[in-house]
């Protein structure tokens, strides 16, 4: 098999999939042929599976992924516009957890559906790491503390801005507004020679929060564990990400101790049409 294979009694030889291809390395010669791919195609293909996917009569293959691979679209599933407006709004950043750990199944299936978020040229290039362990956490939580507690005294002003001072009182008294107390912490990281990865994992984050409620799952961003993975050694060296990686997004993860019942409003949205 090369780059695809068309089914010839199932082809319709509409072109949809030599318009859709983000590469333009199908052709059609003509009515009566089958899509073929141009020279060099194997080398240029990027496997996003926009041919397979958008085939109305699934008559086409990637050599790395078979039409059966692919499930269709259920129709009946999709979302019209008032119930992705409903989907999006109720969505809460969570900050008050159950004391209760996520099975590692349930939290596998939550970063496997986050892992079909798109990526520039799909590079793909978003790789995960999981504080599971909650005395572990705890411990890392410590190390941004610390991280914190050296900001106040070496940049006070930054400190300052991000209320770092009230943060390490509320540690100190026993209250943990790092984590807020969620029984995991889940970090989206790349390459940082990868001019992709920090957008990739920051639109990988948002699908995983987005696909955590209908899990029965909580999460909010964690933004003080992040910044401290980004530039304080020693919870660096705890993660353990690989050389050269970077952490680009933190969510904490739990399930949510109470339920919301109204959808808060938003400031309106400020546009300049051209």
């Amino acid at each position: 098999m090369g780059l695809f294979e068309v089914n010839p009694d199932k082809c319709n030889r509409d072109g949809i999939c030599v318009d859709e291809c983000p590469i333009k390395i199908i052709v059609l010669k003509d009515k009566k042929s089958i899509p073929v791919p141009v020279a060099g195609a194997d080398e240029l293909c990027i496997n996003c599976g926009h041919c397979v996917a958008v085939c109305p009569t699934a008559a086409i293959s990637l050599k790395r992924m078979s039409t059966e691979q692919c499930p269709p679209v259920k129709k009946e599933w999709v979302m019209d516009a008032d119930r992705a407006e409903y989907f999006l709004r109720s969505r809460r950043s969570i900050r008050t957890y159950k004391k209760e750990t996520v099975d590692r199944d349930t939290l596998s299936r939550l970063i496997q559906i986050a892992s079909y978020a798109p990526s520039g040229h799909n590079t793909q290039p978003v790789r995960w790491h999981v504080v599971y362990d909650s005395d572990e956490l705890r411990r890392q939580i410590g190390m941004v503390i610390d991280w914190m507690k050296y900001m106040i005294k070496e940049q006070p002003a930054m400190a300052a801005k991000m209320h770092m001072e009230l943060v390490v009182g509320a540690w100190e008294f026993g209250i943990d507004v790092v984590c807020r107390d969620a029984p995991h912490v889940i970090l989206a990281h790349g390459l940082q020679a990868d001019m992709t990865a920090q957008t990739a994992c920051t639109i990988a984050m948002t699908y995983l929060e987005l696909a955590a409620p209908p899990l029965g799952l909580g999460t909010c961003w964690g933004g003080f564990f992040g910044a401290a993975a980004m530039f304080w050694p020693p919870l660096q060296k705890a993660l353990g990400l690989p050389e050269g990686h970077a952490c680009y997004g933190v969510a904490m993860v739990g399930y949510p101790k109470y339920k919301y019942h109204r959808l808060p409003l938003r400031n309106a949205p400020q546009v300049t049409w051209v």
